[in-house]
């Protein structure tokens, strides 16, 4: 006799055509259309116990939330070194995250890729007494995450373990930081894999978008414009890494962040053993570099044959984070695009349009040079222009009108809501105050944000939008297929971007080579 196999939904099919079959042969007569409906009315039990007849009208009482006490958890170590510790003894886990004042604005530009690498290689090159894959079987015996990277300011080195291994951890972990082994064969299997990214980095609109845009904001010649090539990468030594390593990985640009099954005086003990003789180079840390010029407002256009999507960045740059004007920002942009299907770019050009499924703003604050104001959409080639001048129109609403209550107290409510989330665990604690450590954020922002998102008004918005939303600044950067973008949609002929390109005209980018980054004629 031949079995039948049935999967789960069959099963459940089955099932409920017996139910529904049950029902209907011996069941009672179906209900009247009204039945479900007073089926689902609140009972007079309900309105006792305070139950709403409906979720809209629910209540909730006033969100009450005081960050921690920074100074509770901050623990200078005689080397110097910063350390924040928040015990939870929930588990027996332990996070370590060392934060090192060091990034790619540290590398010569015949170097580019250097701290990156750097970054890599300390937690995959092993260390001088342990070749990577007996530093990996070790960890990987202890059951430890261990991790490390350099980006362009900052970077860091982490790990999670059981508190019972912690002290082996922390030797082994160490050891990586302050000796590091950078394996040779290592270091050729990353240059190999950088090489096979970097021979592709042409391929994907986002990141012909992402690099172009930070070189009209920024300049070719600053530090976050993507300045790795070929003959960068190759020129990168095990040499250069360990000068790289002496110079900038020491306590002296360490702040670290300790969370777990962990007492506070035992953990900083251990740091300061960990710590103690190790050399610091005297010379400080050069200050980080902002741009050396303004971008220059236009349209900018590079051609893409092969997409029948353009992406689009139109912007400015922004204010630091210490701005007075911070928090006003903060929900001029949620309403603008950033809040969402309930911000205005969203809703126009998603929602009532149809032009994009991504269509938004960014505000981002800089912390040691002026940040950026980003609108951002993703669409068809012939509707960009359409596109365009949505954005641009509830750029200019902004600035002409006052929002609406609504807008502006569920743009309120939403910062003043995910504010705790900053604070969610003990990892995040450390990990916020370090971080608050390493670049100089007073505590008091922490203590006064949700106060000062309170007190923002409409009349504060419009004012904020006036200065800081500026369409005559607006650098536009459009990365799609030519022809169909400058063609436009012919059934709306309104809409064009030689137009909107204004007496400059579009400003053509070719695509460089992807190696080398030469752009040609």
């Amino acid at each position: 006799m031949r079995r039948t196999s049935l999967n789960h939904t069959a099963v459940a099919s089955l099932l409920l055509a017996q139910i529904l079959l049950s029902g209907c042969a011996q069941g009672p007569e179906p209900p009247s259309a009204a039945a479900p409906a007073a089926a689902v009315m609140p009972s007079p039990a309900d309105a006792e116990r305070g139950i709403p007849e409906h979720p809209r009208l629910l209540e909730y009482p006033p969100l009450e939330f005081t960050p921690p006490d920074r100074e509770a958890h901050r623990h200078p170590l005689p080397s110097g070194v910063v350390v924040y510790v928040v015990e939870d003894r929930t588990l027996p886990l332990v996070d370590v995250e060392v934060l090192i004042r060091a990034g790619s604005y540290l590398e010569p530009p015949a170097l580019a890729g250097l701290a990156a690498a750097v970054g890599s290689q300390l937690r995959a090159g092993g260390t001088r007494s342990l070749d990577p894959e007996t530093l990996d079987e070790e960890l990987a015996f202890l059951a430890a995450e261990v991790s490390s990277s350099i980006g362009e300011t900052e970077g860091t080195a982490s790990f999670n373990c059981l508190s019972r291994n912690l002290d082996r951890v922390l030797d082994l972990f160490f050891e990586m930081l302050r000796a590091p082994g950078f394996d040779r064969k290592q270091l050729d299997l990353y240059r190999s894999q950088t090489l096979q990214a970097l021979e592709r980095r042409n391929d994907s609109t986002g990141s012909i978008e992402s690099r172009e845009w930070t070189r009209l904001l920024r300049g070719k010649n600053h530090f976050t414009v993507d300045r790795v090539t070929k003959a960068t990468i190759e020129a990168i030594t095990r040499e250069t890494m360990l000068d790289f390593h002496r110079r900038h990985v020491h306590p002296g640009n360490f702040v670290i962040a300790v969370s777990g099954d962990v007492a506070a005086g035992e953990i900083l003990a251990k740091l300061s053993s960990k710590l103690e003789g190790w050399e610091v180079p005297g010379a400080e840390q050069p200050p980080i570099p902002g741009p050396a010029r303004p971008p220059s407002p236009g349209l900018y256009l590079v051609d893409k044959p092969d997409v029948n999507q353009s992406r689009v960045a139109m912007g400015h740059p922004a204010v630091r984070r210490e701005h007075p004007d911070y928090h006003a920002l903060l929900i001029a942009n949620h309403i603008l695009g950033g809040g969402g299907f309930v911000s205005r770019i969203t809703s126009r050009v998603r929602s009532d349009e149809g032009l994009a499924y991504t269509a938004r703003s960014a505000y981002d604050f800089g912390v040691y040079y002026d940040g950026i104001f980003r609108a951002f959409l993703q669409t068809r080639n012939a509707a960009v222009a359409q596109a365009i001048e949505i954005v641009r129109e509830e750029i200019a609403r902004m600035r002409s009108e006052p929002v609406t209550e609504a807008e502006l107290s569920s743009a309120i409510s939403y910062y003043q809501g995910m504010f705790p989330r900053f604070f969610a665990t003990p990892s995040q604690v450390a990990s916020t105050f370090a971080e608050d450590e390493l670049t100089g954020r007073p505590h008091e922002f922490w203590t006064t944000f949700r106060e000062k998102l309170g007190d923002v008004t409409a009349a504060d918005v419009l004012r904020v939008s006036k200065e800081h939303f500026r369409l005559e600044d607006l650098v536009i950067l459009v990365v799609g297929q030519e022809t169909e973008v400058l063609a436009g949609n012919p059934e709306r002929p309104q809409f064009s971007v030689e137009k909107l390109a204004g007496e400059k005209g579009v400003q053509r980018i070719p695509l460089p080579d992807p190696l080398s980054l030469e752009y040609g004629s």
